[in-house]
């Protein structure tokens, strides 16, 4: 009998394991035994590095017990493959602070896809180090916390950042052209957490005015990288990607204006793959099961 899947609530398994047989068929044969409706899945198998990836959309509702149960009851099947694992439920949406600095493309596009309710999160703040457009996000109904930056001393201002993260109990920071370099400090509190733009297709172009590079450069495509924040930067791993056709008739103007527009396209749908939990990262690289 068919039935809607597509609103309807999920549990999500996402595994990271050695490869070995027999994964597939023992994570199937669980569910099923529990008449579990698996509604998506996806494997992938490095064989490089001899590492197994996994996402499953499980129906919740078709499974006799809730999600700690569930969780209890996969653990032994998990030790038993070594699996990095966890699962989620569709339900329970994830908080996202949003952080900017004096641009707003990228924070428009995040905040119609909210209202609309295609971005399925909750915005409990928006942090920046300018006050320009507080109006704009309080419009909104979403608190806007200023936080200024004194560029000779930079400590104050992150730590009352750190602090605003976790009263928000952020799920997950969104860097909307926040134009800092986030301390490692916070960059090892929230490891696959904190999710920034940036505008160019890294590794070409790292740091700023990469469009002004890319002019200079004679490129014929443009392009803007959603990532992971690491310590190191721009050197996070790669969530998403995409380019723009340009040539020589094209000013730097043009591109700033035509990458702006992939930069929003581009971090929609990292954000996207991540409160999904589409994501699955290894090392420096990630899996994503789009």
């Amino acid at each position: 009998m068919a039935i809607e899947t597509q609103h309807a609530r999920k549990f999500r398994l996402t595994v990271s394991c050695p490869d070995r047989v027999g994964i597939v068929a023992a994570v199937t044969q669980f569910f099923a035994s529990h008449n579990g409706w698996i509604s998506e899945a996806h494997q992938f198998a490095d064989t490089e590095n001899c590492q197994f990836f996994m996402r499953y959309e499980v129906l919740a509702d078709s499974l006799p017990f809730g999600l700690e149960e569930l969780k209890a009851k996969f653990t032994p099947l998990a030790e038993t493959f070594g699996m990095h694992w966890q699962i989620t439920d569709s339900s329970q949406r994830k908080r996202v602070v949003l952080m900017v600095s004096k641009e707003a493309h990228a924070l428009s596009d995040l905040l119609y896809r909210w209202r609309s309710g295609e971005m399925n999160i909750d915005i409990p703040c928006v942090i920046s180090n300018h006050d320009d457009l507080r109006s704009y996000v309080e419009w909104h109904g979403i608190p806007y916390v200023h936080v200024p930056v004194d560029m000779s001393n930079k400590e104050p201002h992150f730590r009352a950042v750190r602090e605003q993260i976790a009263a928000a109990e952020a799920d997950a920071i969104v860097l909307a052209k926040y134009m800092q370099i986030i301390p490692e400090e916070l960059c090892e509190l929230y490891p696959g957490r904190i999710i920034n733009i940036h505008h160019s297709f890294l590794p070409s172009f790292i740091g700023a005015r990469p469009y002004h590079q890319a002019a200079a450069r004679g490129v014929k495509q443009i392009g803007a990288t959603c990532h992971y924040v690491t310590s190191e930067l721009d050197a996070g791993p790669i969530i998403e990607q995409d380019v723009h056709r340009v040539t020589h008739h094209n000013t730097t103007a043009d591109m700033v204006r035509l990458g702006k527009d992939v930069e929003k396209s581009v971090l929609a749908r990292g954000l996207r793959y991540h409160i999904e939990d589409r994501v699955l990262v290894h090392g420096n690289k990630t899996v994503v099961f789009a």
